[in-house]
């Protein structure tokens, strides 16, 4: 089969390359195209790409390009993991907002919307672009923020499933803690991307036992010390949320910290220098170490594992995605995008049943679905009346003054990307 990867030049690539290369025979990839505008990065990661597939005898092969066309020409599966503006963009989305005391982050709050509007008429013209050239190829969403590009896609009628690596981390976080293998590990997970809880953990499969009970009992210190949360907090809920959750559950202690240290962007683009330098080392023929701190933990066997479960390979059945909620959660509406797991195969993702969900979190994602779907708006019709809504429907933001400051603010910062303005 044929792959394609959209921003291969991503110092992210050689983790997907890695699980690829490992996995071969749960995802036999034949041809594997790596598109990017960026010609230096792609050169780079292109070698290092083919030296891991033939270190681990993987008989694949790789091609490099800047014509999209081509690359996506044929394609079984196309992953999408592109940031329009790079680094630089993430710089302002993680820096502006806290002019105002909200959060800068680059997937949520007034960050993650600009993130949206510069992205989703980029990602709707590559999914067009891709349907035009083999209408029956899949699309796997990994491009942030997740949820509202998978909800373009799918309201636009691509065959596209959104990607997130929250849930597999935590899989893998908590197999550890219990000493069983990743697989045995099954998580009711819901809610919608990077706003999720595990509300379960279960053992064996969908039906089996629940010992998150056990797990809190025994490792609640771990767990809310990776989440950065109080561990009398995750006893009171009963649940775990997401580390994505801090910024709801302490924003006043996120905007504080963010603004006494270096952004994450600043952080981010240390590494990639570094990693880049890495990758063009000859003699390199694996991910470097450096490339764990990188983020994405984990993406390449959510994505192999995906496009396995898609294209008809020996995927697993059930796995966390974003899709249309159809349903799923009664208090959303149909079209709504929630990371749940799903029967997943050749038709696409259906969501499992889910057990009712606590007030406490169908309030918060209501609320954040009525923001996102304002951001779907802003993001294809742009103006700055809909971007303040947006703004204004954020619990992150919520305050007509800050939401009037905000939106100048992202309009100013964001004006090459944004056609309307």
């Amino acid at each position: 089969m044929k792959l394609t990867v959209v921003g291969g030049g991503s110092t992210y690539t050689p983790e997907l390359i890695d699980g690829f290369a490992r996995l071969r025979d749960t995802l036999p990839v034949r041809e594997l195209v790596l598109v990017d505008p960026a010609a230096d990065r792609l050169d780079l990661v292109g070698g290092l790409a083919r030296r891991i597939f033939a270190r681990q005898g993987h008989d694949g092969r790789i091609v490099t390009t800047s014509d999209l066309d081509a690359a996506v020409d044929g394609a079984d599966a196309v992953l999408l993991q592109l940031r329009v503006g790079g680094q630089a963009a993430r710089q302002q989305d993680e820096t502006w907002p806290l002019e105002c005391g909200c959060v800068g982050q680059e997937t949520t709050g007034a960050g993650g919307l600009a993130k949206a509007l510069r992205t989703v008429p980029v990602v709707l013209d590559i999914a067009e672009r891709v349907r035009r050239a083999n209408p029956d190829a899949w699309i796997i969403d990994f491009t942030n923020p997740v949820g509202i590009v998978t909800r373009a896609l799918l309201r636009a009628g691509h065959r596209a499933v959104g990607l997130c690596n929250v849930a597999i981390g935590l899989q893998r976080k908590f197999a550890g803690l219990l000493g069983v293998a990743p697989a045995d590990v099954h998580l009711d997970h819901v809610g919608l991307n990077h706003l999720t809880w595990e509300t379960a953990v279960r053992l064996g499969g969908p039906e089996g036992a629940d010992v998150l009970p056990r797990l809190l009992a025994e490792h609640g210190d771990a767990v809310a010390a990776d989440l950065r949360l109080p561990r009398p907090l995750l006893d009171r809920l009963g649940a775990v949320p997401s580390y994505y959750l801090r910024y709801y559950y302490a924003h006043d202690e996120v905007v504080g910290e963010l603004r006494t240290k270096p952004s994450r962007a600043a952080e981010v683009a240390e590494m990639e220098r570094q990693l880049l330098r890495m990758y063009g080392d000859p003699a390199l023929d694996e991910k470097p170490a450096l490339l764990a701190r990188r983020g994405g933990a984990y993406y390449s066997e959510a994505a192999v594992d995906l496009a396995a479960a898609l294209l008809g390979g020996a995927g697993s059945p059930y796995q966390v995605v974003n899709t249309f909620n159809r349903g799923t959660l009664p208090f959303l509406p149909d079209d709504a995008v929630i990371e749940v797991p799903a029967a997943v195969g050749g038709k696409g993702a259906a969501p499992l049943p889910v057990a009712d969900v606590d007030p406490l979190y169908a309030g918060l994602m209501a609320n954040v679905t009525a923001y996102e779907d304002l951001a779907l708006d802003a993001a294809l019709r742009g103006g700055r009346d809909r971007v303040f809504r947006a703004l204004l429907a954020h619990p992150l933001v919520g305050q007509y003054g800050y939401a009037e400051q905000l939106t100048d603010l992202l309009v100013a910062h964001n004006r090459e990307h944004l056609a309307w303005a």
